[in-house]
């Protein structure tokens, strides 16, 4: 049985899609303080708070769990400089009780979404996983922290992991059933189409003057479900005695935030309103994966490669689920 911290949240809850597909054993843990009920869907669910070690105590006391896979983080990069406290008890002292918990019960096999944000400013692009660590955030210091974490585990418990380093996630399921429903909204894509949809104001575009072909930043957005997909693989090979390690994700593509823009427009058949403002500091001007390792190791390959095919797929959710999961 597998353990899906934070399957009801818009990543893990693609996961666990996909694991019920495959016809995976799995059960969804997640207190519901920033994940969807209805996005668990069919799958076997337990509310709990992994800040409390009895919650976690109790779903391995009821299950007969092999493998964890961790999505239950606070991602927002500006709400982690505002409130780092927050994010270290979620992010960090969270992951450490369902760490212990697992080596007191032998569970040896954890699959851990991390983020390309542990690498901080980019002194080479594409970006290996041998890049320097030097996150700019809290919220990349958490994720960090939790890597490191895991490969003190492994060397002295013999805990296996695969930590995946996300680029941009974006996109929704193909079939309509599962979508993206931040609040607040704070990823490019659904922002914009928020936009589109009249439910924003407008769209603002920090900094046009970037060392880049059009002037705006340039991001490797990779679809949810090639995220999904990355992970059951790395269940896979972890399941096949595969050792510790990390991967970035990434489709290897770069779109500068006028290409979305563009592709929004194109998708939709809507304009709306735009204004620049400002660079945001710490933005970098290009953040593009090097996943050669996953395509080699895990024989990962995204199916969404393209932009506009990820902004599509959000769309029809929108469309689908006018009010998100409410």
């Amino acid at each position: 049985m597998i353990l899906v911290c934070g399957g009801a949240g818009y990543i893990g809850s693609h996961m666990a899609k996909r694991l019920r597909k495959e016809g995976v054993e799995h059960v969804i843990f997640d207190n519901l303080e920033r994940g969807n009920a209805p996005a668990v869907c069919d799958s076997r669910f337990e509310q709990g708070d992994l800040r409390n070690p009895a919650d976690i105590e109790r779903v391995f006391e009821k299950y007969d769990i092999h493998l964890v896979m961790h999505f239950a983080a606070y991602i927002e990069v500006g709400e982690s400089v505002k409130e780092p406290a927050k994010f270290w008890e979620n992010n960090v002292t969270a992951v450490s009780n369902l760490l212990e918990v697992c080596r007191k019960r032998g569970v040896n096999q954890f699959v851990f979404s991390s983020t390309a944000a542990v690498y901080g400013e980019p002194v080479e692009v594409p970006i290996p996983e041998t890049h320097p660590k030097n996150p700019t955030n809290p919220y990349g210091d958490t994720k960090l922290t939790v890597e490191r974490m895991l490969a003190s585990y492994d060397r002295a418990y013999g805990l296996r992991s695969v930590c995946l380093r996300y680029f941009n996630a974006c996109g929704s399921d193909p079939e309509g059933e599962l979508g993206e429903d931040h609040r607040p909204e704070t990823h490019l894509i659904p922002r914009i189409l928020l936009a589109a949809a009249g439910k924003a104001p407008e769209i603002t575009v920090f900094g046009t003057d970037y060392d880049t072909h059009d002037g705006t930043c340039i991001r490797d957005y990779v679809h949810v479900c090639d995220l999904a997909d990355a992970h059951l693989r790395a269940v896979r090979y972890l399941e096949n005695g595969g050792g510790s390690d990390q991967f970035n994700l990434g489709s290897g593509n770069g779109f500068s935030v006028r290409q979305v823009l563009d592709a929004v427009r194109n998708v939709t058949e809507i304009d709306f309103p735009v204004s620049y403002g400002d660079r945001r500091e710490g933005d970098p001007a290009r953040l593009v994966a090097d996943s050669s390792k996953a395509r080699e190791v895990l024989g990962w390959s995204p199916e969404f490669d393209d932009v506009e095919v990820c902004v599509r797929h959000a769309w029809d959710w929108m469309v689908k689920h006018p009010a998100g999961y409410d």
